[in-house]
Parts: C-alpha cells; sequence; structure tokens
C-alpha cells in the first residue's frame, strides 16, 4: 500500500505528525510513506525512518496556484498512491490529492472540502483534545476518530536520533568544544512574534545564573529572531561572554537539531524547537503564555511546563510597547531554575 501525506506548514506540527507515521507503519510494515512537505520540513522527515521519500510543496503557505497544483498533481499520478492523508485544515491543501485521483482521500474536514476529500472526518474536539490525537486518529476508520479512548494507549511519540559523530563534528564547527560545562540550550524566538515569548530580559537574568552555575549557554533560533538572540547578548556581561554562544540565525534546521540533542536541558518558548527538543528526549522546560499546552503539549516525559495563564489578563502599560504577554512576563528566572533543578533530579532518580 502507497500513502501520500499532504503534511503541516509549521515544524512543531510536522514534528507531531510523527506520531501518525509510526502508527501506519505499525499497522503494516509493508506500507510505503510518502510525505509532501515545504523544503524546510525535510531534515525532519529524512530523520523519520518510516518515511519512504519526502516531496518537495514548492508552493507557499496562503498560495492556491491551480495551475502549479495541478502540474504537482500530475507528477504524482505516475506513483499510484491508494491513499492520501492531508494533514492541513485548509482548501487548497486538499487539492494537489484530488488532481493526482488517488483512491482514498482522508482528512478532517476543515474548510468545508467535501469532494476534494472523500474520506471525510468531522472533529470532535473535545473528544479529541491534542493534536497529535488528531493526526492519529485518521489513521482509523470514522468510527474510531470520535474518542480518544479507541486510539491505542500510549500512541507513539513523536522521536528523533541523532549520531554520536553527527555530535562531535557540529560541536567542534560551532566552537563549543568545552566538555567541562554541560549546555543549557535556549530558544527565545516563536514564530508568532513577542507575545508568545519569554521577555528577552528574563532570559538574560537566566543565563547569567546559569553561567556563574558552571554552565555554558547557547541560543538557537532563525534569523528572524536575531533582534530578541542580540538583546539577551548585550546583557551578558564581558567576563561571562566566553561561556555564551549566540547561533540564532546561524545554524540550519538540520543543525540545530543536532546541537538540540546536545544539550544538557533546554528552556523553549512555544515554538517548533521546543517539540524538536521533546522528540530528542532531552530534559525541557517549556514556557507557555498565550498558546495552550492542552493542545500542543511538548510529547515527552522529560518535559515541565511551565503555564502562568489566568482567567484575566491583560497586558500592562510598560509591556505592551514590547508585545511580551503580561502571563510570560510573571514567569520570572527564579521559577524556571527551580523547575529545572527539579526536572534534572528527578530525571537522575528515573
Amino acid at each position: 500500500m502507497k500513502i501520500l501525506v499532504i503534511g503541516p506548514s509549521w515544524i512543531g506540527d510536522m514534528m507531531m505528525s510523527h506520531s501518525l507515521y509510526q502508527n501506519l507503519k505499525s499497522a503494516n510494515p509493508n506500507i510505503i510513506i510518502d510525505v509532501m512537505a515545504p523544503s524546510w520540513s525535510h531534515p525532519l522527515l529524512l530523520r523519520m525512518p518510516e518515511v519512504n521519500e519526502a516531496l518537495l510543496m514548492p508552493l507557499g503557505h496562503g498560495v492556491i496556484k491551480l495551475m502549479e497544483r495541478w502540474s504537482l498533481s500530475k507528477k504524482l499520478r505516475i506513483k499510484h498512491y491508494d491513499q492520501a492523508f492531508v494533514l492541513p485544515g485548509s482548501f487548497k491543501s486538499a487539492i494537489i490529492p484530488f488532481f493526482a485521483a488517488i483512491p482514498q482521500r482522508t482528512g478532517w474536514r476543515g474548510e468545508m472540502r467535501y469532494g476534494l476529500l472523500n474520506d471525510i472526518r468531522i472533529l470532535n474536539r473535545t473528544a479529541l483534545p491534542l493534536m497529535v490525537q488528531r493526526y492519529v486518529a485518521l489513521s482509523y476508520q470514522k468510527s474510531y476518530t470520535d474518542n480518544a479512548k479507541n486510539l491505542p494507549q500510549p500512541f507513539p511519540m513523536p522521536k528523533l536520533k541523532v549520531h554520536e559523530e553527527e555530535k562531535h563534528i557540529t560541536l567542534k564547527t560551532f566552537g563549543l568544544c568545552n566538555t567541562d560545562r554541560p549546555i543549557i540550550g535556549l530558544c527565545p524566538g516563536a514564530a508568532s512574534g513577542l507575545s508568545k515569548q519569554w521577555p528577552y530580559y528574563h532570559y538574560a537574568t537566566l543565563a547569567k545564573n546559569l553561567i556563574a552555575k558552571g554552565y555554558q549557554i547557547l541560543t538557537l533560533g532563525s534569523m528572524h529572531e536575531q533582534s530578541t538572540s542580540q538583546k539577551i547578548l548585550l546583557s551578558i556581561p564581558n567576563t561571562m561572554r566566553n561561556y555564551y554562544h549566540n547561533l540564532v540565525g546561524y545554524t540550519h534546521l538540520e543543525e540545530a537539531i543536532i546541537m538540540l540533542s546536545c544539550c544538557h536541558t533546554v528552556i523553549s518558548n512555544d515554538s517548533g524547537l521546543m517539540h524538536i527538543t521533546a522528540a530528542l528526549d532531552r530534559p525541557l522546560i517549556a514556557l507557555y503564555g498565550l498558546s495552550n499546552p492542552e493542545f500542543t503539549p511538548p510529547l515527552s516525559k522529560k518535559a515541565r511546563i511551565i503555564h502562568a495563564m489566568n482567567k484575566y489578563h491583560r497586558l500592562r502599560r510598560k509591556s505592551a510597547s514590547t508585545g511580551y504577554h503580561q502571563s510570560l512576563v510573571n514567569i520570572k528566572p527564579d521559577r524556571v531554575m527551580y523547575e529545572m533543578e527539579e526536572l534534572h533530579d528527578n530525571t537522575i532518580k528515573g
């Protein structure tokens, strides 16, 4: 059986989709799974042994371009797929499998995709509260998709593996060869902007405290987050900067995956790098503000979530200019340090 998956457009969602591929492969070891996704996600897919081929989705997020989708679908027809899983909820994401005449086209109803999908599921959000459950549920018959209790317990967690040789080469490439100090990874960015980011000044305070305790700091993220990382760097005293490595904007995703796997612990906003850290099975402190940890939590037993939202919330005038949400401003560095130490103690005992 040959499967085509139309993959998500975000790093975290792509990482969570790994549970679906594992579940499909577990049910049928001979199944062939190809995933069509943007090029940036291919480093993730190439580390998922269940995926046979990562196919390029050249069309950007939000672009329809029917003729281009028709052209792509013609190339897919010769692969003779038996079924397609359409993970995004958009109308346009279901067009290519329809044009490719794939016999069974499975997905959630989303933007009224009747006709494009012929195995359409109606989502019960209460029964399937987690995004990863919604992905996994698609691999079962419709009767299974209305209750999380019908899904395998526990469902397979996303996971990525990095070889020791890769770690050694990449650490050397970026000058992190000081093995006397464990590496703490900081991921201060988030695709949704400042409203989902822990304030840079909290990250800076935490970094200084950790360096004083004998750690070295590694910051990772995309080039769009360089302004935030630069503010953190400027807050670090010159005497400590030998132990502070700012790689935000300087690594490809493949290199970031490897570097995260080298970390003693990672502190991250709700972001794609957070989900990658969870899949690498590294100790993780996940900081949530406006986003909902009950929908897209880090899928790892080594993760701790700090979520400071309460029923009534608003931005203070002081923080409104920077865009930080008050719920994240309220999470103090001492709290993160405490959770990190507790997580480390429990990991050793475990």
